[in-house]
């Protein structure tokens, strides 16, 4: 394992939210070990190597110590909150926020320290501006001495940059950098530096503003007058970033809702699922013109997230069968639409006793201590882990801790054993997933990435916010989706006997129903996408709801525990939550984990009852107070249901986080996405996670319709936009994705795909680089002798650029030819046999790969547009392309064949486009290009001449013998072919016929099977389908 993708021992260092802290490789192998073997740790005894320093300082950052340190707890687990008691790589990590001080930059010898403070006056007067310059934000070796300038300077928005910071990284965003979706978008010029701090500042101050009243729609303009003029690009830059991918301006308040269109103006989008993901992303691509149409398999919206109304003489309550807790209300976006609607939040009480199993409450002391140990124990995991690199990734969490607990002898007696199976049933509940079965490596790998903030419940229940949501939305309900099919034209999905067909399809359904296959991909999804979806856990959690004709428990406390002596059995009705204040009624709901939830799939609900009471009464009547019969009680079987099979996600032994962005994947170049809580590496198994998954793929679905709509604009009207689409293609060439020599090549930065298409140019008489590669004396070839004459042909003209395209994985062995230039042509000649021809021979094919790649980078402007600012700052040269582990940002993929390998091409010539290969490899012989200026002829290898001069295209005759080809003036010429002694003139000609390149080139959610008994009807097992 790369000693990068662990976690690193010192959080303190660690940036927040950067594309993933923790970037892990996929372990794919199916021989799974999940049992622990601590006999390879040699050396030290395993007491001393997993005993952490709890003295030890984080290592010091040499450019972070003017930042403000900013503890954030590991994340709380559902269920009783976990107290930590050591440092571990996730827990007490410090995220570093920026303080902005009025601090002069200073530049010595290519370094950069922080002054003494010293304001400068802006333009605007109501715009402080510091000259300071955060040294985390830029490179200090590319600062030199010179006089501020309004755009060397960072703004100061506000003076407490710390807090707005703080809001910011709620909504995920770092303190002090980009994420790597704002990078793909090109929000700016240059990654690093002063442009990008001030973006941030831009940024975050919206966020901010937008926080401070969520049912407003917030504006541009709102800004023009607290941004610098000279600024105004990245506040275009950073609001429409934040609007289009749905950070900001979202949800269900009344000025929002009123954006929707009335009629729609772009493609047909079909959402599988009217649960959170497919609602959020609804009203999102609603918003930005889409038609769109939601199938949903049940007869109610909302999936997972399920209220069902309880009733029985006069009571009522609201039980949450589905996703109950708000976990973590700082910037969690379901918190925002609850404000928005004016609807109160419920902190869930930390205070959690637990009851033995004759029903007395367990001893305080012994609770702590055994919880301490508990907590330890996590802690050595951790630093195993640590120790065992990729070891760990075969290895299972509850082998780890089990193994830990015998080695150090906790829960000695069977009191403390009970409690240490309680916590560990715990544990399996906020995971959904047996112990056994979670990676040790990565079981926790979405903690440093919590919301922060309390946990709630919403009074009433989430399905409040669910119908919200649906209000007006176009969902066709008991539409069952077997069949998805998927084109370069479109998409289709067929429901029993209908078929919807679309543009796009959004799939939002379980981890647990692609499991099960019972949707049937055509063609199928790629096989990177299906060991994902088989790798990642999908676990269960059960309930069993209960309405009581009055509140018989305490009423200061929201969870209470009972303790279990059969470890088997340790997660079955092991905690229980008292909605009395938020549900409206007398209401206990009993949770059943790990290997119980398993079991209970098929506990007869009258028997399920009938425990549930045993233990309550337990636990009260030795206290004096009478448990009554239930008046309606409801077992969920989320097991069962075909909707959902399983409760949420997890990472299993053998999976990493990694698999979370695979299913994150969309397919088919942009026909088929996914969303829902097991497509979020950062909010796995939450009900924000699924939300914000929804916005996530509207605006990548927006993205890629961009691209589309922009491809048959450019095909439609190709000489219309013959100007713009040199100039674009030029402005991308500024910064090539690779340069090599006289050669550069740009691509889709994020496409892993080696067969994705790539633009090579050629530039003769342009600035050329060193040749570092020579050529040997004795290296002999056809093409060394055409390039030194293009080179000379072209000698004291303007610079002359020639193209083609060809593979990516083609593009890189090209650069890895030696020899130096002359050798890559030869190479490009013979062994790939393309040709290279001008701009406008390149054709509508090239014209895709150029506007999607030009998509891809956004508003990213050209480097070379101010490659030294005026401070005398040197810009660093665009980042080399990075091929990413996983994907993060959606990106396009075209489908166009690689280049044919057989064939000839030689080209030359100041707007010579091309002279084309002979059909069927045949070699050119004796054939002439003469063009009215008489110069002398070229030889091009195998007998072949040509010279011209403001010719675009020019394809010498087929199987030629002795043939000549005259050109005066003309703009585009084709010779026929299988000519013998063949003379074609053209004169004038405005346009003839181009030359041919050849570059070979649903579900929704069903609420649970569910049963539910009555008081008068207990021996009856009367079912409810929760519909």
């Amino acid at each position: 394992m790369n000693p990068s993708n662990q976690p690193p021992e010192h959080p303190s260092s660690l940036p927040p939210y950067v594309h993933n802290t923790f970037q892990f490789a996929t372990y794919s192998s199916s021989n799974h070990n999940p049992n622990l073997n601590l006999n390879w740790v040699s050396g030290p005894d395993l007491h001393s190597i997993l005993t952490p320093n709890l003295g030890a300082s984080p290592i010091p950052h040499p450019h972070l110590d003017h930042l403000v340190a900013l503890n954030v707890p590991r994340r709380p687990r559902q269920g009783r909150r976990r107290t930590t008691t050591a440092d571990s790589s996730h827990q007490n990590q410090v995220f570093r926020v920026p303080f902005f001080s009025n601090s002069a930059i200073n530049a010595c010898s290519g370094q950069s320290s922080m002054a003494s403070s010293s304001s400068v006056p802006s333009a605007n007067p109501s715009v402080e501006v510091s000259s300071s310059l955060n040294a985390s934000y830029a490179n200090p070796n590319l600062l030199t001495q010179a006089m501020p300038d309004v755009s060397d300077e960072i703004i100061v928005i506000n003076k407490d940059a710390t807090s707005e910071a703080l809001t910011a990284l709620t909504a995920g965003f770092p303190a002090d950098h980009l994420t790597d979706e704002e990078i793909d978008a090109g929000v700016v010029s240059v990654v690093g530096g002063i442009e990008q701090v001030n973006y941030i500042l831009i940024r975050n101050h919206i966020i901010t503003r937008w926080r401070e009243n969520v049912s407003a729609w917030i504006t541009k303009e709102m800004f023009v007058d607290i941004i610098p003029k000279h600024c105004s690009r990245l506040l275009d830059s950073a609001y429409n970033y934040l609007v289009s991918h749905g950070y900001i301006n979202f949800g269900v308040a009344p000025a929002i809702k009123e954006k929707i269109p009335s009629e729609p103006s772009k493609p047909h989008v079909i959402i599988i699922g009217a649960g959170l993901a497919g609602l959020a992303a609804a009203r999102q691509l609603m918003r930005l013109g889409f038609k769109v149409t939601i199938l949903e398999g049940r007869k109610r919206a909302g999936g997972r997230v399920y209220t069902k109304k309880m009733e029985g003489g006069n009571k009522t309550a609201a039980a949450e069968l589905g996703g109950s807790v708000l976990t973590g209300t700082s910037g969690n976006p379901l918190g925002i639409i609850a404000r928005q609607l004016s609807y109160s939040l419920h902190k869930v009480r930390d205070k959690c006793p637990l009851y033995s199993l004759d029903g007395k409450p367990v001893d305080p002391d012994m609770d702590s201590k055994v919880e301490t140990s508990f907590n330890r124990l996590l802690d050595k995991a951790t630093r195993l882990r640590q120790l065992m690199g990729e070891v760990s990734q075969d290895v299972s969490l509850g082998a780890a801790l089990e193994t830990f607990r015998q080695v150090y002898g906790d829960a000695v007696n069977q009191e403390e054993l009970n409690l240490f199976n309680w916590h560990l049933a715990n544990l399996e509940y906020a995971n959904a997933g047996l112990l056994s079965k979670l990676s040790l490596a990565f079981w926790d790998q979405d903690d440093p990435y919590d919301m922060g903030g309390d946990h709630c419940f919403l009074p009433g229940g989430n399905g409040r916010l669910v119908q919200a949501l649906t209000e007006n939305m176009p969902i066709l309900y008991e539409k069952t989706v077997h069949t998805i099919r998927y084109t370069s034209e479109g998409v289709q999905v067929v429901t029993g006997s209908q078929v919807f067909e679309g543009d796009m399809v959004l799939c939002t359904v379980p981890l647990g129903v692609l499991k099960s296959g019972s949707i049937k991909f055509i063609p199928e999804l790629p096989q990177r996408k299906l060991d994902g979806i088989k790798r990642l856990g999908f676990g269960l959690l059960n309930k069993v709801a209960m309405l009581f004709p009055h509140v018989f428990w305490e009423t200061d406390l929201d969870t209470f525990g009972h303790l279990t002596d059969d470890p088997s059995r340790r997660g079955e009705f092991f905690l229980f939550y008292s909605y009395a204040t938020v549900a409206g009624g007398p209401l206990l709901i009993a949770l059943v984990a790990g290997e119980a939830a398993h079991k209970f799939e098929t506990m007869p609900p009258t028997d399920a009852v009938t425990r549930v009471l045993q233990i309550l009464k337990g636990i009260y009547e030795p206290q004096g107070t009478t448990v009554p019969e239930p008046i309606q009680t409801v077992c969920t079987r989320w097991g069962s249901d075909p909707f959902s099979l399983g409760s949420y996600s997890n990472v299993a032994v053998g999976a990493s986080g990694d698999d979370y962005d695979i299913l994150a994947e969309n397919v088919g170049d942009g026909r088929v996405f996914f969303a829902g809580e097991a497509t979020t590496r950062r909010y796995p198994a939450t009900m924000h996670g699924a939300f914000l998954s929804g916005l996530r793929e509207a605006a990548s679905m927006a993205q890629y319709a961009s691209v589309r709509a922009l491809k048959k604009k450019i095909e439609r009207s190709p000489s219309k936009n013959a100007h713009s689409c040199a100039s674009l293609l030029a402005d991308l060439f500024r910064e090539p994705d690779m340069e090599f020599g006289s050669f550069s090549v740009i691509f889709g930065r994020e496409d892993p795909d080696p067969k994705s298409m790539a633009v090579l140019r050629v530039t003769f008489n342009g600035p050329r680089k060193r040749n570092q590669e020579g050529s040997k004396p004795d290296q002999q070839h056809s093409n060394k002798l055409l390039f030194q004459q293009l080179q000379s042909h072209f000698n004291q003209q303007q610079e002359f650029h020639i193209y083609t395209l060809l593979s990516r994985q083609q593009a890189l062995d090209l650069r890895e030819v030696r020899g130096g230039d002359e050798m890559r042509l030869h190479y490009l000649s013979e062994n790939l046999g393309v040709k290279l021809i001008g701009r406008k021979g390149l054709g509508p094919n090239a014209d895709s790969v150029i506007a999607s790649i030009k998509a891809e980078r956004g508003n990213h402007k050209s480097a070379l547009d101010g490659l030294t600012l005026k401070s005398g700052m040197v810009k660093p040269n665009a980042a080399p392309f990075r091929r990413k582990l996983v994907r993060k940002a959606k990106v396009i993929r075209k489908d166009w064949s690689t280049p044919n390998l057989g064939g000839r091409a030689n080209a030359g010539g100041s707007g010579v486009i091309s002279l084309s290969p002979t059909s069927q490899n045949a070699e050119i012989v004796q054939a002439k290009v003469i063009h009215d200026d008489n110069r002398p002829a070229m030889n091009l290898g195998g007998g072949a001449k040509a010279l011209s001069n403001e010719i675009p295209s020019l394809s010498p005759p087929s199987q030629n013998v002795e043939a000549n080809v005259e050109g005066n003036g003309n703009v585009s010429s084709q010779p026929s072919t299988s000519n013998v002694g063949a003379r074609i003139v053209g004169v004038s000609s405005i346009s003839a016929p181009s030359v041919n390149m050849h570059v070979g080139g649903v579900h929704s959610s069903l609420p649970p099977h569910s049963s539910i008994i009555t008081n008068s009807q207990m021996p009856e097992q009367n079912f409810d389908n929760a519909q």
